[in-house]
């Protein structure tokens, strides 16, 4: 075999043929081979239906009695800063390789794809072996399937059927019974109306919104979502900037409604630490969306009272420790802008 081990990194929303087939490649020039399953610790949305965990079975349940030779691990993202994202991967595959102890010899795999060639030129330490996968499948197909509700008709869930391995099959019909299923089909469906309002506009439409990161004493201001999308999640206080006011202006508006917080004005735009603007074009389902994301630093004292209002179902004050480990629990890239201000 020409490696030791090789290294395949995806997300596997779900795990498919194709996904299967560059394992498969794997296997046949590697000893052992190294998966890194992507977008770990995220909430569930309609574009990451899975946990990393339940992602981790498909690829078990695909591989049987192959299994001993994966080393399957999560990887978090980090939607702001490759370089972290990159050290990370670099760490998870130095401390399994060191763990297992029977070789150095590391390459790493893809698909050929714009993607993953990207991906793959990150890690120029590595030898790079390319495979073609299978031609046809498209994760977010799949997933369109899903939600779209052809698994419920009979004869129509042949598309998915045919396109993952058949422990993966059974376990998407098992997930369209589950619990999470229901509040995922209601986003799909609030998605689904939400860009048909916007379907005949001349241009497609770039949203504007604002979010604000207020640190006080040790603890960040977080507020819980009343409403789709991702009701129930926490988020930064913020909303949509209006078409009479300016972004600074915004930012102060939305972070009044949503928590009542009883500071003045001037005392805000004093605290102003930063300003960044966040912009990944997938960062939000609704479409393309960018943020003007403000990190207000109040100094030190009692925490001011707070009061979810507005869009908001609750509002408080998280100590800041808390905070980094809620990322399964952040609405859309909101822990990775936190991340970026906090460090």
């Amino acid at each position: 075999m020409r490696f030791d081990y090789l290294v395949f990194i995806g997300t596997f929303e779900p795990f498919h043929n194709g996904h299967q087939a560059v394992i498969a490649r794997a296997l046949a020039l590697a000893r052992k081979v190294i998966v890194l399953v992507g977008s770990a610790d995220k909430p569930r949305t309609t574009r990451n239906p899975w946990s990393a965990a339940e992602r981790t079975a498909m690829i078990q349940m695909a591989f049987g009695q192959q299994i001993s030779r994966l080393m399957i691990r999560p990887l978090r993202d980090h939607l702001y800063n490759d370089p972290l994202w990159v050290a990370d991967v670099q760490r998870i595959v130095s401390e399994t390789v060191q763990s297992d102890g029977e070789g150095q010899h590391v390459g790493i795999i893809g698909h050929e794809t714009d993607a993953s060639r990207c991906c793959l030129r990150m890690f120029p330490q590595w030898e790079c072996v390319r495979s073609p996968g299978v031609e046809g499948i498209s994760a977010a197909d799949l997933r369109e399937h899903l939600f779209s509700g052809a698994m419920g008709d009979a004869g129509k869930d042949l598309p998915i059927e045919a396109a993952v391995p058949a422990a993966v099959f059974h376990m998407l019909r098992g997930f369209r019974e589950g619990p999470h299923f229901s509040q995922l089909l209601r986003e799909y469906h609030y998605f689904k109306d939400y860009r048909k309002a916007w379907a005949n506009a001349p241009f497609p439409p770039t949203f504007v919104t604002v979010d604000a990161v207020v640190i006080h004493s040790g603890h960040v201001l977080l507020v819980r979502r009343k409403h789709e999308p991702g009701k129930g999640l926490w988020a930064l206080p913020g909303g949509f900037v209006d078409v009479a006011e300016t972004i600074d202006d915004a930012v102060i508006r939305e972070l009044r409604e949503e928590t009542g917080i009883p500071l003045l004005t001037d005392t805000l735009r004093l605290a102003t630490r930063r300003t960044q603007v966040f912009d990944h074009p997938e960062r939000s389902l609704r479409g393309r969306t960018i943020t003007h994301a403000y990190h207000f630093d109040i100094p030190g004292g009692d925490l001011p009272p707070v009061k979810g209002a507005d869009d908001a179902e609750q509002a408080r004050w998280v100590p800041l420790c808390e905070a980094l480990r809620m990322q399964a629990q952040l609405f859309d890239d909101h822990f990775h802008i936190l991340e970026h201000f906090i460090g």
